[in-house]
């Protein structure tokens, strides 16, 4: 079916044609507050305040955001929270940090990310000052008790309850930390097979605590493909083919995740948390790039070396002249392109990415509670 964009009414009235036929709905309703928390791929600009190498505040990074300058985005433009504010018609979230974020514009969320954290405490440790996961969560309270003194303890409640949530770990646990080097600490510490359950335990805390702090709708991605991408190809392929042991973490990680909400579900009794397979959507575009308009999924936009997966993307580096022609924009991160599909599937998806329902499902259903 065509994609229908209708008001909160027809919300009530498609709600049933939505679960029963599975209708492509984009409910547009009065903004709810959204917050972000994680990595590299959702931070929009905290690390920017941060004195960290992890960050993405030079050219060629924004050359395709509408101002054309570098935001700390770790994107050629848009990020995925900015496409999911941008589709459901939300004002975008500001960095944490922003001195902007002030007054009536709390009402609007946050953003808590900060590229290079992970699940653990020390993944990302080269990259030294980054907000790791446990401080955005602190820093979550004191937002509240920023907006209570703005509107009132009852109102803010009600605003956390009602808001939408996107939180995206777990890869730096693997390329940053177990993976870092050549026997590392947690790779001594733990075979794969043991390290996986280990940060998934590690996430239902840090899940649990997010319910305790408000969130009612929380949007969990799982990993992306992580031997696929340009910096794993340069050090580990021969031929273009993804790197294996890496692979076999993302296999191992993702199923694990999905089990892993499913309980906590089931635990409180709703829906509250939402699985969103990244790495069945990045692979769409892996395995068939041109079917979806790219000229290849194996060669960044801006790097250098080998599938231009060495090193950091910088005004040095090489750039391709169309990045909409790309799946990777850096050695690491997708190209805005990429990160609307995948926020497409975010939003309409069936089960095979979106675990129980899909965005559009979840405002409808919330519009009539």
């Amino acid at each position: 079916m065509a994609k229908k964009i209708v008001n909160i009414s027809s919300c009530f009235v498609v709600i049933g044609i939505i679960l029963a036929l599975g209708d492509l709905v984009t409910c547009r309703e009065e903004r709810r507050a959204f917050f972000v928390f994680g990595d590299s791929l959702v931070d929009n600009g905290n690390n920017n305040y941060l004195i960290t190498t992890a960050r993405a505040d030079a050219p060629p990074y924004g050359i395709d955001f509408p101002s054309h300058r570098p935001t700390g985005r770790f994107s050629n433009g848009l990020n995925i929270p900015d496409i999911i504010s941008e589709e459901m018609g939300w004002e975008p979230t500001l960095p944490y940090l922003s001195p902007e974020l002030r007054g009536p514009r709390l009402r609007v969320g946050a953003n808590f990310a900060s590229a290079g954290v992970g699940v653990l405490n020390d993944t990302g440790i080269q990259f030294v000052n980054i907000i790791r996961i446990y401080q955005q969560l602190h820093y979550f309270a004191e937002y509240q008790q920023r907006l209570r003194a703005l509107i009132g303890e009852e109102e803010t409640e009600r605003l956390v309850k009602e808001s939408l949530t996107l939180i995206t770990l777990g890869g730096n646990d693997f390329v940053n930390n177990y993976y870092l080097v050549p026997y590392s600490a947690r790779s001594r510490q733990f075979s794969l097979e043991e390290y996986v359950p280990f940060v998934i335990s590690e996430y239902e805390k840090v899940l649990q605590k997010l319910y305790s702090l408000g969130a009612r709708r929380v949007i969990v991605t799982g990993t992306g493909p992580l031997g696929c991408v340009p910096a794993e190809l340069a050090q580990h392929s021969r031929n273009g083919e993804c790197a294996e042991e890496l692979q076999k973490a993302a296999e191992l990680f993702n199923p694990q995740l999905v089990r892993m909400l499913r309980e906590l579900n089931d635990e409180i009794g709703n829906d509250v948390f939402i699985a969103a397979n990244t790495k069945q959507m990045h692979m769409d575009f892996i395995s068939e790039p041109q079917r979806f308009g790219f000229i290849t999924s194996k060669i960044a936009c801006c790097g250098q070396g080998p599938y231009n997966g060495l090193g950091l993307c910088t005004p040095i580096s090489n750039l391709c002249p169309n990045r909409n022609l790309y799946v990777f924009w850096d050695p690491f991160h997708p190209s805005e392109r990429a990160n609307r599909l995948i926020v497409q599937q975010i939003l309409r998806g069936s089960e095979k990415y979106m675990q129980p329902m899909n965005l559009s499902t979840i405002m409808a259903l919330d519009s009539r509670a």
